[in-house]
């Protein structure tokens, strides 16, 4: 039997603006990473005829000991129907690197139930991951400037929330102190890293509708308390303009294939 990698190598794809037009996705749409991956417009949702579909969900479920679990029978079932002559696109959610790099492992199905190319998706993709963790990582950086510069706004920097975010397993980073070293670098104080997916970010992210819905979203999160016991948010630190203008492409969904072709 050969390995998920080896039947995922072997696999000769079509080209992914075959794909989108089986879908009926125009080029005017699509933003081709390559000739296999593309992102597409989110205008195509005001843009293009709207009909109504079905959806399938398929829930969490305990793998058996060979390893299907829900994107293996996601991607099985959206293959099956497509034999059948059904218009049919899977749904999957993006790897994190994480859990890629630990135990579990990748996460775009497996044998010949598998979403390709399977290692650019479970590696960096199109950078949706990295950008999440940037414009993450972008609010602490002004959190802890606006302290190191006066902190007008008066955060007490015990009671600060706001964790920074790496897309990576590293217990080590959990609970830290940072900006040691002497005044140039910052207030000293507990700080740790999350991993990405866990952040209040990507569950934002994951809400919102459109650009302007994220942005007032980004703005509204929590960084902290005030020596007064009053919330400090990001847009009272104005930084959701730039944390928004990181994440705008991220916003747009990824477009791949099944080993049968099959639109994901």
């Amino acid at each position: 039997m050969l390995t998920d990698i080896q039947i995922a190598q072997a696999a000769k794809p079509q080209k992914i603006v075959q794909v989108a037009e089986r879908l009926g996705i125009g080029e005017e749409h699509l933003e081709s990473y390559g000739p296999y991956k593309a992102k597409v417009d989110y205008n195509l949702l005001k843009d293009g005829a709207r009909t109504s579909g079905k959806l399938i969900l398929v829930t969490a479920i305990n793998p058996t000991p060979a390893g299907e679990g829900k994107t293996t029978t996601t991607v099985g079932l959206a293959d099956a129907l497509a034999q059948r002559g059904k218009n049919v696109v899977v749904a999957l959610r993006e790897p994190s690197l994480g859990p890629v790099f630990g135990i579990k492992g990748g996460a775009a199905g497996g044998g010949y139930a598998q979403v390709v190319p399977m290692e650019d998706i479970n590696l960096h993709f199109t950078g949706d991951f990295h950008a999440i963790g940037a414009a993450n990582n972008l609010l602490a950086a002004m959190l802890d400037a606006h302290i190191q510069n006066g902190n007008e706004l008066n955060i007490d920097v015990r009671r600060i929330t706001w964790k920074r975010v790496v897309d990576m397993n590293d217990r080590q980073l959990r609970h830290i102190v940072d900006g040691l070293g002497g005044k140039a670098h910052g207030v000293p104080r507990e700080d740790g890293f999350d991993i990405t997916v866990a952040s209040e970010v990507m569950a934002i992210f994951c809400l919102a509708t459109s650009i302007t819905d994220l942005k007032e979203r980004l703005g509204r999160i929590v960084v902290g308390y005030t020596y007064d016991d009053e919330p400090v948010t990001a847009h009272d630190l104005q930084a959701e303009g730039a944390m928004c203008a990181l994440l705008k492409d991220a916003l747009k969904p990824n477009l791949v294939q099944t080993l049968e072709g099959t639109p994901a």
